[in-house]
């Protein structure tokens, strides 16, 4: 890796736990100068201002979420225990988090608002890229004869986000994983339910 682009990756590596952790409101351009040990014309020469480096910082976290995921999901081999296997793999975030801080689409949900398009327009982007790989998974299982028959993919994707991601919620508002085993105990039924 050449000079320049080991140091936008360690800025993005830097301010993405920033981010995930304080907050992107909270977070300064002088805590991701400290935290990088650069200046702000450093950080400024890779991205055009704070706005443009939280898109891509983001960017970074959920490239980090997805390299994750993708890999738990290679590794098996039915849609059915694929599904299981992106439901254990939201517990990590409880128990083990992958990334520093907790899931990024959960941290800056509550953040994005007609304030900041260029964040806001990230987080779908995130979120839509999970969004079409359950459906992917849900599409494939029922192509190859492991799931019921004209499932409503859109219908389930959006159930076991918004269940997966309460649920996270909840866990970390609680201080344990109860909540969140709970949600994939109620997911994994349904999956099975879906099983042919």
């Amino acid at each position: 890796m050449r000079q320049p682009e080991a140091t936008k990756a360690r800025i993005l590596k830097q301010s993405g736990q920033l981010f995930n952790t304080q907050g992107y409101k909270a977070t300064s351009i002088s805590d991701i100068t400290e935290a990088t040990g650069l200046t702000k014309g450093a950080i400024y020469r890779h991205f055009k201002n704070k706005s443009h480096l939280e898109k891509e910082a983001l960017g970074f976290l959920a490239d980090s979420l997805f390299t994750n995921l993708r890999n738990r999901i290679k590794a098996e081999p039915t849609a059915p225990r694929k599904l299981k296997s992106i439901f254990r793999f939201f517990e990590t975030y409880i128990s083990q988090p992958p990334i520093k801080g907790g899931c990024p689409l959960l941290n800056v949900a509550p953040e994005v608002d007609d304030g900041q398009p260029v964040l806001r327009k990230q987080a779908v982007k995130v979120l839509d890229i999970l969004r079409e790989s359950i459906k992917h998974v849900l599409t494939k299982g029922m192509e190859h004869g492991q799931l019921k028959p004209n499932l409503d993919t859109d219908y389930y994707a959006s159930i076991f986000i918004a269940t997966l991601e309460g649920a996270i919620m909840m866990s970390k508002l609680h201080g344990h994983n109860r909540d969140i085993r709970t949600a994939i105990r109620h997911l994994e039924k349904m999956t099975d339910e879906l099983t042919l």
